[in-house]
């Protein structure tokens, strides 16, 4: 296992660097959606509208943060858990998403689609919220805000700490 500090958004070149078990520190922009927003954004470009933002390149993390405390850019802001949007992934990988955050397994369909696509599944500790939330140091609302917590907002994060769960290859952590 080899540890990675990643400037995002994610290159093809950096994602076939990663392997299954990997330390990995991204800095950049990330952008969140859960459930609600993925359905939103997959009825966009189901109708042949723009993204809020191209998701060439990106990544997603699957939260929806606790309300921010007085003096703190973020609440505290654990991964939701990911097979939720299993049946959501396609649409956005096939829209350039190369890079998804969350916790727990992904469908035989998922890792197909990662693999397909060249992407990469990132875990991150559930359970460590407030761990997470030190390392964002911007947050706005991009779209969808009256979904509260589950909108769509991008996150400027330094040495924002997760594991390659699944790889560009397939190798599944969670199969080993």
């Amino acid at each position: 296992m080899a540890k990675h500090y990643v400037n995002l958004p994610l290159t093809k070149d950096v994602i076939e660097t990663l392997a299954t078990g990997d330390q990995v520190y991204l800095s950049g922009e990330i952008y969140t959606a859960r459930d609600q927003g993925h359905i939103r954004l997959i009825e966009l470009l189901s109708s042949g509208n723009e993204l809020p933002v191209s998701l060439r390149n990106e990544t997603i993390y699957y939260v929806g943060p606790a309300p921010t405390p007085p003096g703190k850019v973020i609440g505290s802001c654990g991964p939701t858990t990911s097979y939720r949007m299993d049946g959501l992934t396609r649409p956005l990988l096939e829209a350039g998403l190369l890079g998804m955050i969350g916790k727990g397994k992904r469908n035989a369909e998922v890792i197909d689609a990662i693999v397909e696509y060249g992407a990469v599944y990132f875990q991150a500790i559930g359970g460590a919220g407030a761990l997470l939330a030190s390392c964002v140091v911007r947050q706005e609302v991009i779209a969808f805000d009256d979904l509260g917590p589950e909108a769509f907002r991008r996150l400027t994060v330094r040495d924002f700490p997760v594991i390659v769960a699944i790889d560009c290859r397939g190798n599944d952590i969670f199969n080993r």
